[in-house]
């Protein structure tokens, strides 16, 4: 890998900013670029470092995808246009949905959020714009992990080949390619967003469905989406470096009302890492680990067993599919 990292202990977030806004303000030139906004603190990052770059030549998206946190797409826009970024919200629930349909693979369902995407959703707003250039949050742990094999990260495109301007029609703008984690959360810091935004726990790309074992229905989804808030709300204040839910697929004997129940097995994940290239089981309290048991047992009817991950990164992953 050509890409040389840029370290948290040698970055200068202001001096970076200054460079990284003419930089892009130099390539996009007097075009159209256009943005896709998570939320997450890389996406953020770059939104921020376009709306400074380009103003009015950037055109934001917060898309809809069907697979993100509860209540985000409206509070995330809600947030940007408190800072005088105007973001649209589209909604592509359908896209995404039809193209998980029935996969099961990790790879698959990766590839398929891709596809949805950039092929789909992404082409369609890219020619009504008029745009020549997409920003991207990509950060070097994306690429890092992509190229090793260790987990295809759905930003991946140029590092692998893909002429983003062949098979999509517009060019790909990474300004964060050459930090980690760590040192985007400065950036954003430096760039004025609140600490809601900065101090984040990381979000895989690819949403909730980095957090479903199995086929991603609607359904499924929106059971993680419960836990996942259960999770986030009793963790929040540990410190910890990730803390999430996963869905298992298979279901698990229960008893509910004296009778035999088969239901859901929901896991618990809560991690300590400062890049995310290794991490280590934060070791919370049995009251943490039994009120989360619960919890989620008791507002989510369906699930019936709740574990807690105890094996490191590696030979385990952060995100589990």
């Amino acid at each position: 890998m050509d890409l040389q990292e840029i370290k948290l202990k040698d970055l200068d977030p202001k001096r970076f900013i200054e460079e990284k806004t003419n930089e892009i303000s130099f390539i996009v030139g007097d075009e159209i670029a256009v943005n896709a906004l998570s939320g997450g603190v890389d996406s953020s990052a770059v939104t921020m470092l376009g709306h400074n770059a380009l103003g009015a030549k950037l055109e934001t998206y917060f898309i809809d995808n069907g697979i993100m946190r509860q209540g985000e797409p409206e509070r995330v826009v809600s947030i940007f246009k408190e800072l005088g970024v105007p973001i649209e919200l589209i909604d592509a629930k359908s896209e995404f949905f039809n193209a998980l349909k029935g996969l099961k693979d990790p790879e698959e369902k990766r590839q398929a959020i891709t596809d949805a995407f950039y092929r789909d959703v992404f082409v369609r707003l890219v020619k009504e714009s008029g745009a020549k250039f997409l920003l991207h949050g990509t950060n070097y742990t994306d690429v890092e992990e992509t190229v090793a094999g260790i987990k295809r990260q759905h930003n991946i495109l140029e590092q692998l080949g893909i002429d983003t301007q062949e098979a999509y029609g517009y060019k790909v703008i990474e300004p964060l390619i050459q930090l980690r984690k760590s040192a985007v959360r400065e950036v954003a810091r430096a760039l004025g967003l609140p600490e809601e935004i900065h101090k984040r726990p990381p979000f895989p790309g690819p949403a909730l469905a980095a957090r479903v074992i199995g086929e991603v229905t609607p359904e499924r989804i929106e059971l993680v989406r419960k836990a996942t808030a259960i999770v986030e709300e009793e963790l929040q204040h540990t410190g910890a470096f990730q803390y999430l839910a996963v869905l298992h697929e298979d279901r698990v004997t229960g008893i509910r009302g004296g009778k035999r129940e088969f239901g859901m097995q929901m896991e618990v994940r809560c991690w300590e890492s400062t890049d995310a290239v290794t991490g280590t089981p934060t070791q919370l309290s049995f009251d943490v680990l039994e009120k989360l048991g619960r919890r989620i047992t008791e507002e989510i009817p369906s699930v019936v067993s709740v574990t807690y991950n105890i094996a490191h990164k590696p030979p385990s992953t952060i995100e589990a599919v």
